[in-house]
C-alpha cells in the first residue's frame, strides 16, 4: 500500500514535511494540496507532485492522511473536519492560539479516535536523541541546570516568508508560542516535569500582540533549575539555531546544532564529540532507532488501514497539549511582571 497524502497549507513547514516524506521508507505519494494562495499550492505541486484542489474537503476525499500546515488559528476547525471524516491527521504545532482552544482540539481528536501526530518533530532529531541518551545516562548523574538558547530571524521574511506570523488573530502570539513551543516540550522530554516558571517578554519590533523576546527561569519537579532564552531578531544569516547546555552532576552535555550536532559530552575522563555521520553511527551502536516523525505516521496509517493495532504515536495531540500548558504558564508569569507561576503535574 502506498499511503496517499494530502496537504492543507503549502508553505515552509509543508515543504519540510514533503522532504521527509521523500526520504521515508514507507511508500507514499502526495495526491492533493490546498492553500489559500493557489499559486503557492501550484508551486508545491510542481516540485512535490499531486494536484491543486479547491478546498479542504477535496483534500480529505483524496487522501489516506492529511497534514495540516496552515496558520495556527485555522487548525481547530480543519482538524475537526478531518476527524469527522475519519481520516488520520498530522497537525502542525502549535495546536491553537490559546490553551482553551488547544484543549478543545484534543477533545475533538480523542473523541473521534482519529490516528494523530503533531509536528513537535525535534523529538526525532538525531542530535536531540543523542543528547537525551547522554543526559539520561546514569553515569552523567542527576541534572542540575539547563541553559537553553533558541534564536531565529523574524519569520515574516526570507526563507520562512510567513507574513501571517505578524497577525495576532492568526498566530495567537509570537516567538514563544509559534517557535519555542518546541523548546518547552524538549525541556521536559530531556529533563522531566517542570514545576514552576518565571518569565519576562519583550516586543522590540512593535508588532501588536507578537512578542519577539522571552526569557524564562524554570524549576523542575526533580530539583533541577534552568533558563530559556528565545528571540526573533534581524540577523538574517541565522535562520534557526539552538544551543542547549545540560549540566549534570558528573557531566556537561552540550548541543550546538539541533539536527546532526555537534553534541559534546565532557566529564572527568575527557570529551566525547558527536557530529554528522559519527553521531548517526553512535546512535546505531547505542541501539537508538532513527525514524522520522513522518515515517512513524505513515507506518501507523498503513497499519491502521490494514486492520492492525497501532500504538500511541509520539508526539501526539496529548503531548502537544502539555507544551501548551507550559507556554500558558510562561505567558501568565510575563503578564504579571515575572511572578513565579506553578505548573500542574503532567499526566
Amino acid at each position: 500500500m502506498s499511503v496517499k497524502v494530502g496537504f492543507v497549507g503549502a508553505g515552509f513547514i509543508a515543504r519540510y514535511h514533503a522532504m521527509q516524506l521523500r526520504l521515508a521508507a514507507e511508500p507514499n505519494e502526495i495526491v492533493a494540496v490546498h492553500d489559500h494562495d493557489r499559486s503557492r499550492a501550484a508551486k508545491f505541486v510542481a516540485d512535490e507532485g499531486g494536484a491543486v484542489v479547491d478546498d479542504l474537503d477535496a483534500v480529505i476525499g483524496a487522501a489516506d492522511a492529511v497534514f495540516v500546515c496552515t496558520w495556527t488559528a485555522a487548525h481547530l476547525e480543519q482538524v475537526r473536519r478531518i476527524c469527522e471524516a475519519g481520516v488520520p491527521v498530522f497537525c502542525e504545532k502549535p495546536l491553537a492560539t490559546d490553551l482553551d482552544s488547544a484543549r478543545e482540539l484534543v477533545e475533538v481528536v480523542e473523541r473521534s479516535g482519529a490516528l494523530n501526530m503533531v509536528g513537535l518533530v525535534l523529538r526525532s532529531s538525531p542530535a536531540l536523541l543523542a543528547m537525551r541518551r547522554l543526559v539520561q545516562d546514569p553515569a552523567s548523574g542527576p541534572v542540575m541546570n539547563v541553559v537553553f538558547r533558541d534564536d531565529q530571524y523574524l519569520p515574516t521574511q526570507g526563507m520562512y516568508g510567513s507574513t501571517w506570523r505578524a497577525d495576532a488573530d492568526k498566530a495567537g502570539s509570537g516567538v514563544l508560542l509559534e517557535h519555542s513551543i518546541h523548546d518547552v516540550d524538549l525541556l521536559e522530554w530531556l529533563v522531566g516535569d517542570i514545576d514552576h516558571v518565571a518569565a519576562r517578554q519583550g516586543n522590540l519590533h512593535g508588532i501588536e500582540g507578537i512578542e519577539d523576546s522571552v526569557g524564562a527561569l524554570v524549576g523542575f519537579r526533580g530539583g533541577a533549575t534552568g533558563s530559556l532564552t528565545t528571540v526573533w531578531h534581524e540577523v538574517l544569516s541565522r535562520p534557526s539555531q539552538r544551543r542547549i547546555e545540560v549540566f549534570c552532576e558528573r557531566a556537561l552535555v552540550t548541543l550546538e546544532g539541533d539536527v546532526f550536532g555537534p553534541v559534546r559530552r565532557q566529564d572527568s575522563a575527557g570529551e566525547l564529540l558527536l557530529d554528522g555521520d559519527d553521531l548517526v553511527s553512535w546512535l546505531a551502536a547505542e541501539g537508538v532507532p532513527l525514524v522520522s516523525a513522518e515515517q512513524q505516521f505513515l507506518s501507523a496509517v498503513r497499519a491502521r488501514a490494514e486492520g492492525s493495532a497501532t500504538a500511541r504515536l509520539d508526539p501526539d495531540v496529548r503531548h502537544a497539549l502539555r507544551a501548551h500548558v507550559l507556554v500558558d504558564a510562561v505567558y501568565r508569569s510575563a503578564r504579571e511582571g515575572g511572578r513565579p507561576v506553578a505548573v500542574p503535574p503532567a499526566g
